[in-house]
């Protein structure tokens, strides 16, 4: 069995990204160029290493996002919440967009999924017993 151990962003503005995922999670980023052969490349820092989760990367986009109706062309990766509404503003205020509204997974979780400033869909997910 594969676990996932690492993701991957593609964005068309590095800095803008940065700016998104540091304003909505308080994700960290550290230049990797470094280890790329000096090709952009950053890795990002999602929480402690004691807490369950995976770290990624975030990298220039190499070719054109897909039109309106045509995919992804990146994992779509959902992360852990404790407050949905505050981080939905939070995505709101950063300038990110709702793909699909907050919806509740009965009896487990709310979720909803979004656009970032790049384009790219992430998903949202609070656990709630009580979501209906």
């Amino acid at each position: 069995m594969s676990r996932l151990v690492h993701f991957e962003i593609q964005a068309d503005d590095l800095e803008r990204a940065k700016t998104f995922y540091s304003a909505v999670f308080g994700w960290t980023f550290e230049d990797y160029g470094q280890f790329t052969g000096g090709s952009p490349y950053w890795g990002i820092t999602t929480g402690p290493e004691e807490e369950p989760g995976i770290n990624g990367g975030l990298l220039p986009r190499p070719v054109a996002t897909p039109g309106q109706g045509q995919g992804t062309n990146a994992y779509v990766c959902t992360m852990a919440v404790e407050d949905y509404d505050a981080t939905e503003r939070r995505i709101l205020d950063a300038g990110g967009q709702v793909a699909l509204p907050k919806m509740a997974l009965t009896g487990m979780a709310w979720q909803g999924y979004y656009l970032d400033t790049e384009g790219n869909t992430f998903g949202i997910h609070q656990p709630d017993p009580e979501a209906r």
